[in-house]
């Protein structure tokens, strides 16, 4: 829903919709892991399927891999680059913010 969102506003050639998506989620999963580490008792196994489970369906790494794919096979190399390393790059640092975040809430 929110790549569809994000698609209908963007005309390019770039898959910002599944960037918009995966950047999000790597902030979520961030901030749910670092509350649940900080304020939670819940036990391990249940704050791994919360942050995996609802983020891990929320994300999507296999339209990541697909649509670099796609733009490379197009001749878009530097678009695919940009897709992979600013989706891992990024995505690892809005994580550490998030984690951030989540513990000082």
């Amino acid at each position: 829903m929110v790549d569809g969102i994000v698609q209908k506003r963007w005309n390019g050639a770039f898959p910002l919709g599944t960037l918009t998506v995966n950047l999000s989620g790597a902030l979520l999963l961030g901030g749910l892991t670092g509350y649940l580490l900080t304020h939670s008792t819940a036990p391990p196994a249940l704050r791994a399927v919360a942050g995996s489970g609802f983020v891990g369906a929320y994300t999507t790494f296999s339209t990541l891999t697909f649509e670099s794919f796609r733009l490379l096979r197009e001749g878009s190399r530097g678009y695919a680059a940009w897709n992979m390393l600013g989706s891992v790059g990024a995505g690892m640092l809005l994580a550490a913010l998030g984690l951030l975040l989540g513990r000082s809430v």
